[in-house]
């Protein structure tokens, strides 16, 4: 069986119809997806949603009951072994062998990779470099901090210098400083022409990392298509409305209160910005607030409208708000697939 060719197809990943049951429960329902090459895609839903049931199909670690799936030009039933080489996988939590200091987790698996021993041992000398570990290139692994464990386990998935990598939920339980470390770290690899496919419940990681999003939930896809275009579908504006006086914030928050157009929510005083937020649902509303506060002859410093937070596009869509536990699978479905 042949590859296929990527460079004319433009998607790094597609998949289409795949379906994945546990017993009663449909973990996957028939889903639909396309990763362009160069791109990472983010991966939103819900706990049980089937994001982490999705990426260990994607990486041959589970096989599907139905549907078909190629990444990087791979079938991922039928082509396993090809596909292993050309993938990288980081899963929630850090896969290294603790025994084995970072310097030489990184070189067997270079070796695994049937690289030649000269070159294991250049890539494990750069990655250790790259993530900030060569001073605890020969500690073993059982001593390193979790930030630093992740970065291990993120340098190893680089060894065979993937063209997909996988990362599903990748900086679970990590401090915030770890976490902009590999945030920083997934930009570079892209800037390099790795395919991400990035499941997460960050929101703040999604808007950091994706060029485009899908949500899933109950094992189907409900949304997909840009950050900007997802909020704009979900609806809803935010006028932000600052006075030129800061005096005036009250003032101008009861005002626009008292106006009494239909259907305007109720305003928000945002102290620490300094300005009144007004959720909105028209254009209609807009131009008669503004009309309103220009009526009243209140001095704005400024006027802007912003579309919801990815958050809010996340509860709109799925009724639900993120949360960080992984799928329930069953744990005679997570046997990795032989080498």
């Amino acid at each position: 069986m042949t590859r296929i060719d990527t460079q004319t197809s433009g998607a790094a990943v597609t998949v289409r119809g795949l379906v994945k049951h546990y017993g009663e429960t449909k973990a996957l329902d028939g889903v639909d997806l396309e990763v362009r090459e160069g791109t990472v895609m983010g991966v939103l839903g819900p706990n049980g949603a089937g994001k982490t049931t999705l990426v260990r199909i994607l990486s041959t670690l589970l096989a599907p009951d139905s549907g078909q799936a190629t990444v990087a030009g791979y079938d991922v039933v039928r082509q396993p072994r090809q596909l292993r080489r050309v993938i990288g996988l980081t899963g929630q939590y850090a896969s290294v062998d603790e025994k084995l200091s970072g310097w030489e987790n990184l070189y067997m698996i270079g070796r695994l990779l049937d690289l030649p021993r000269k070159e294991a041992r250049a890539r494990a000398d750069g990655l250790l470099e790259r993530f900030s570990l060569t001073e605890a290139a020969k500690r073993a692994a059982a001593t390193y901090s979790g930030g630093m464990r992740r970065r291990l386990d993120l340098a190893a998935s680089m060894i065979g210098r993937p063209a997909v990598l996988f990362l599903d939920e990748p900086t679970t339980g990590l401090d915030p400083r770890t976490r902009n470390e590999v945030w920083d770290e997934v930009k570079r690899m892209v800037g390099d022409g790795v395919t991400v496919l990035l499941t997460t419940q960050y929101m703040e990681e999604a808007e950091q990392l994706a060029t485009e999003l899908t949500v899933v939930d109950r094992g189907q896809v409900i949304a997909g298509g840009g950050i900007e275009a997802l909020k704009a579908k979900v609806g809803g504006r935010a006028l932000r409305i600052r006075p030129a006086d800061p005096t005036h914030l009250r003032p101008l928050a009861g005002a626009l209160d008292e106006l009494g157009i239909t259907g305007l929510a109720t305003t928000t005083v945002d102290t620490d910005r300094g300005d009144v937020l007004v959720p909105i649902l028209s254009d209609e509303q807009l131009t008669a607030v503004v009309g309103a506060v220009t009526a009243r002859g209140i001095t704005l410093s400024s006027i802007t409208t912003e579309l919801p937070s990815l958050d809010e596009v996340f509860l709109s869509l799925t009724g639900h708000r993120a949360s960080a536990p992984q799928d329930a699978v069953p744990a005679e479905d997570l046997q990795e697939a032989a080498v």
